[in-house]
C-alpha cells in the first residue's frame, strides 16, 4: 500500500483526522459528557496550535506521543538521542498547551531497554506501552504502566480485521459486560483514531456507544491521568 514520495495518498488520509475527524470526536465526547486523553505528536501542536487549544479548552488530557511518526524508539537508538527525543516532545507540548504532559504513548508502543528510566527521569508519571494487564501497575523505578490493549483499538478491529463500526461497538459492549461481571474493576480502553472512527459512516456508532456506556451504573469514563490518580489513591 506504499506510494512514491511525496505520499499524499496516505498523508492526506491521516490529515483528514486533524482537519475533520477530531472535531467529530470532540462533539461525540461532549454529547456523551465524557473526557478523553489525546495522544499527540508534538509536531501536531506546532503545526496545528488551534486544534490542540480546542482539545485542551474542552477539558481533555494531552498525552505525549513522541515528536512525530518518525520519532520511534527501539534498542539501538543511542540513549542521548532517546533522552533528547522525549525532552523535545514534552517541551513542545508544554509550550503549546501551558501544561507539561504526565502520560506517554510511544510510536507503535515501541521501547528500548532504557525507555522506562528515561520517561521517569523526564518527570512522566505513566506510559501506555505495555499491554499485559487490565489494571495499572508500577515499575520498580516508580513509573506506572496504564495498559492500552491494541486488540481493542479501532485500527485493529476496523482497519486490520476489516470489521464494521457496528461490530467494533458490539465488541466493546461485550467486553464491558464481561469485565463488569468480574469482582474487581478493570480498564476497558476505548482506543479510537480520528481518521478511522470519525468518518461519517462510523462516528454515529461510536457516539451511541459512548452515550450508552456512560449511562451504565458500573461505568466510570475517565482520562488516563484520572485513572492513575484513582489507582494511586487506593495503593
Amino acid at each position: 500500500m506504499q506510494t512514491a514520495y511525496p505520499d499524499y495518498r496516505h498523508y492526506t488520509a491521516r490529515d483528514y483526522g486533524n482537519r475533520v475527524g477530531v472535531y467529530r470526536l470532540l462533539n461525540a465526547f461532549a454529547n456523551a459528557g465524557v473526557k478523553a486523553s489525546f495522544a499527540t505528536n508534538s509536531v501536531i501542536a506546532e503545526r496545528y496550535p488551534a486544534l490542540v487549544a480546542d482539545i485542551v479548552s474542552a477539558g481533555h488530557e494531552i498525552i505525549a506521543h513522541s515528536t512525530d511518526m518518525n520519532g520511534t524508539i527501539a534498542t539501538g537508538l543511542p540513549i542521548d538521542a532517546e533522552r533528547a527525543l522525549i525532552a523535545k516532545s514534552l517541551d513542545m507540548l508544554e509550550r503549546a498547551t501551558g501544561t507539561r504532559p504526565t502520560g506517554w504513548l510511544s510510536i507503535a508502543r515501541s521501547q528500548s531497554w532504557d525507555t522506562p528510566d528515561l520517561l521517569k527521569r523526564a518527570g512522566l508519571r505513566y506510559c501506555c506501552d505495555w499491554v499485559n494487564d487490565e489494571l495499572p501497575y508500577r515499575f520498580k523505578n516508580g513509573l506506572i504502566n496504564l495498559p492500552l490493549n491494541h486488540e481493542l483499538s479501532d485500527r485493529q478491529i476496523i482497519t486490520v480485521q476489516q470489521q464494521s463500526a457496528d461490530s467494533y461497538a458490539q465488541q466493546m459492549r461485550d467486553a464491558f459486560d464481561w469485565l463488569a461481571s468480574e469482582t474487581t474493576g478493570r480498564i476497558l480502553p476505548l482506543h479510537v483514531t480520528p481518521y478511522i472512527m470519525a468518518l461519517p459512516y462510523r462516528i454515529g456508532a461510536l457516539e451511541d456507544l459512548l452515550i450508552e456506556l456512560a449511562a451504565r451504573s458500573q461505568a466510570w469514563m475517565a482520562t488516563g491521568g484520572e485513572i492513575i490518580d484513582a489507582w494511586e489513591a487506593q495503593q
